[in-house]
């Protein structure tokens, strides 16, 4: 993933992400349960700490495919610190969910060394048909991704199907708001003031609302630095990556051909972080860096980064110094499930968002590119309008998450690239919207350049960044306009900075704020003017 001068080997590196070593599951059928395409790791298998009794079916699976299950040496579990009441609650909710909120991460290897390891899908098959049953908590290790349009492999039916950004006649209509001068990534000229940030002193009895951006991180730009908390730890323990080295914001070409391209998602974490700023420059940023700079990241990982952001918002609730306030969480990513329907995902990425929501944290996650109502994921934990929902018990003492939609600039028709569905609950500009980048510069020149009278003349850059700012499209756009939103209605009513509150309160807070949001944001599409379509 990194290039020199970072300091390693070039290619062996970007053949090591996520997304790199992913496999493909197409749609198929294990017994009366359809399956569907998703991107997975084909050598781990992740068990809930949730789930209990599981191991030794899934090692008898695994030597029936030839292979042997071990645990992860590369993985270090972590669990979230809760209250006994908390883990009774579940246990109550759930039926058998009585451990520690975590996962382990189980490694697939051959017993021949000289061959390949079993494929984690046919081990989970087997391992189904062995158990006679369905092995909830037991899941693939999907390949998480941000995905602003034409960079998503796993929609639909054919996994590799892709865009061309080269050339507005030859794409399909949804591809083409990847296309500069329809909504693609171009940089643009910001011409009016700054969003207006709030002195520290007149926040006096109260402190500042808080959002929380899980992406790619955050580059340097001048709208941003009062607001943004890098570093931030959990007692210690980092969130997200560590190495600098891994940044995109601050090394756009990291992957790919030795063409010195901007990467698909470099920028991403700071255009998420202008919009946020845009729609309340009095928040504070908390930003971690979690992606590889593919845009890719391993659920156990995110799972990972997740237990100890939510482990700073219960610690925060409970009064404990090491916690941290969260008023708002922005999740712009998201993975397709396999088996959505029948409720054998693993339950410890919903359980950790539902234990934030608990303490009243409002989760926001992008609802997908693809122009499909097939769930995605957190995105699809959401509150479904039908009345069903994709978690069969969801914690009823949480505020539940909150999916995003894209609207176009004329904010009259829903962008055709947004995903949509009874799961979506809010809907914002995300379609050609303008917001802050890293200052970088592509390999990529100006068509044409002249020098007269001593100054350079030259045609639009169309990867200089330099100005710092761009026009993007994706709903990982609209949902961080929802989230600042959101701040924007919570700043009025928050406590003072070392104050402690009951949940009751905090959650009463952030529902009344949601509320106002999703009406006023379902209104302006359900009354749409009726058109040819």
């Amino acid at each position: 993933m990194i290039r020199e001068p970072a300091g390693q080997a070039g290619w062996q590196a970007r053949l090591n992400t996520p997304l790199a070593r992913a496999a493909v599951l197409p749609t198929g059928q294990l017994g009366d349960t359809p399956y569907y395409p998703t991107g997975y790791r084909p050598d781990r298998l992740l068990v809930s700490g949730l789930a209990r009794g599981v191991t030794r079916v899934l090692r008898d699976a695994a030597e029936l495919a030839g292979g042997l299950l071990e645990d992860d040496p590369d993985h270090e579990p972590v669990e979230l610190a809760e209250s006994a009441g908390d883990r009774r609650a579940r246990a109550g909710r759930l039926g058998t969910a009585r451990g520690a909120l975590g996962l382990r991460r189980h490694r697939l290897r051959s017993v021949d060394p000289t061959a390949p390891p079993p494929d984690a899908a046919d081990v989970l098959r087997r391992a189904r048909v062995l158990a006679r049953g369905p092995l909830p908590g037991v899941g693939l290790d999907h390949v998480v991704l941000l995905s602003p349009i034409g960079t998503n492999p796993f929609h639909g039916s054919n996994p590799f199907h892709g865009s061309n950004p080269y050339g507005v006649g030859s794409q399909a209509p949804i591809e083409s708001y990847a296309v500069p001068g329809t909504g693609g990534l171009q940089p643009v000229a910001w011409a009016g003031p700054a969003p207006v940030r709030a002195p520290d002193g007149d926040f006096t009895g109260r402190r500042r609302p808080v959002v929380a951006l899980l992406d790619s991180g955050c580059g340097r730009h001048p709208w941003l630095e009062r607001a943004l908390q890098r570093d931030v730890t959990c007692d210690g323990a980092p969130i997200g990556l560590v190495a600098p080295e891994f940044e995109p914001q601050a090394h756009p070409d990291l992957i790919g051909p030795l063409d010195g391209g901007t990467d698909p998602i470099s920028g991403h974490g700071t255009f998420i972080a202008g919009l946020v700023h845009q729609a309340c420059p009095d928040a504070d940023l908390l930003v971690w860096p979690a992606v590889a700079p593919d845009g890719s990241i391993d659920e156990s990982d995110l799972v990972t980064a997740l237990t100890r952001i939510a482990q700073l918002v219960t610690w925060h609730a409970a009064g404990d110094p090491r916690g941290r306030p969260l008023d708002v969480l922005n999740l712009s990513m998201g993975y397709y499930h396999e088996t959505p329907s029948d409720g054998l995902f693993d339950p410890t990425m919903y359980e950790l968002l539902a234990a934030m929501g608990r303490c009243g944290t409002q989760v926001v996650c992008s609802a997908g590119n693809d122009a499909t109502d097939r769930p995605m994921f957190p995105a699809a934990f959401a509150p479904w309008s039908t009345g069903s929902a994709a978690i069969a018990d969801p914690d009823p003492s949480a505020e539940p998450l909150l999916a995003v939609g894209a609207l176009n600039p004329d904010l009259g028709t829903v962008a055709l690239f947004s995903n949509d569905g009874p799961w979506v609950g809010a809907w914002a500009p995300g379609a050609a919207v303008v917001s802050t980048v890293p200052p970088t510069q592509g390999g990529l020149q100006p068509a044409a350049a002249a020098r007269f009278a001593g100054r350079r003349r030259a045609s639009i850059d169309p990867d200089g960044f330099g100005g710092g700012f761009a026009v993007w499209s994706g709903t990982s756009f609209a949902a961080p306009l929802v989230a600042g939103a959101l701040a924007a209605e919570l700043l009025p009513d928050l406590p003072a900075p070392d104050s402690r509150e009951p949940v009751e309160v905090a959650c009463a807070r952030v529902r009344a704020a949601r509320e106002r949001i999703t009406s006023t944001t379902t209104a302006a599409v359900t009354e749409l003017p009726a058109g040819p379509a």
